[in-house]
C-alpha cells in the first residue's frame, strides 16, 4: 500500500472522531481542521512539528486577539486596517525565531480567531487537539503503510518446490 492511500485511510477514520469528539466537548470542528491542517504543512515532521504547529497557532491567536482589542480601543475605522498592517509585518518578522519560523502556522491561528469572533477559549483547545489529531493521522498511516510492506513481502520458494520436483 502507499503512503498516500495509508494516510488517506487513517486522516479518514480519525477525521470522523474528530468530528464526533469536537462535537461532544463542544468544540470548534472547523478549527481543529486547521490545526490538523498547520501540522500537516508544518516543515518539520514529529514532535517537533507537533510543537512548530502548536507555537505558531498560537502565537497567531495572540495577534489576532491584539488586532481585535487593539481596534476596539481607538474606535477609528482607519486604525483598524493599520493595527492589520502592522501586526501582519509582525506575525513575519517573528519568525526570526525558529520555534516561531512557520509563517503559515501564524496566520492560520490568526484567522481561526477571526472566524471565531474573537473566541479564543473555543479557539485554543480546537487547535491544540486539531494538531494532535493531524500528528496521530500522518503517524498512524506511516505506521499502516510501513506494516502493509512487511505483510506484502513475498515468500521465497525453493527452486525446486516451484518446479515440483524433489531433491530426494
Amino acid at each position: 500500500m502507499s503512503v498516500l492511500i495509508a494516510i488517506a485511510i487513517t486522516t479518514g477514520i480519525l477525521s470522523g472522531l474528530w468530528g464526533w469528539i469536537a462535537v461532544s466537548l463542544g468544540l470548534l470542528s472547523w478549527a481543529g481542521f486547521l490545526g490538523c491542517t498547520t501540522y500537516f504543512a508544518s516543515p518539520q515532521d514529529g514532535l517537533k512539528g507537533v510543537g512548530l504547529s502548536l507555537a505558531t497557532n498560537l502565537s497567531g491567536v495572540a495577534w489576532a486577539m491584539m488586532i481585535i482589542h487593539g481596534s476596539e480601543w481607538i474606535g477609528i475605522e482607519v486604525f483598524g486596517y493599520v493595527m492589520t498592517a502592522l501586526v501582519s509585518f509582525l506575525m513575519c518578522v517573528q519568525a526570526k525565531r525558529q520555534w516561531l519560523s512557520f509563517i503559515p502556522g501564524t496566520f492560520i491561528g490568526c484567522c481561526a480567531t477571526f472566524a471565531a469572533n474573537g473566541h479564543w477559549q473555543l479557539v485554543i483547545p480546537s487547535l491544540i487537539l486539531g494538531v494532535c489529531f493531524g500528528y496521530a493521522m500522518k503517524t498512524s498511516g506511516l505506521w499502516l503503510q510501513a506494516k502493509s510492506q512487511k505483510t506484502a513481502a513475498p515468500v521465497v520458494h525453493s527452486a525446486a518446490a516451484v518446479s515440483g520436483k524433489s531433491s530426494s
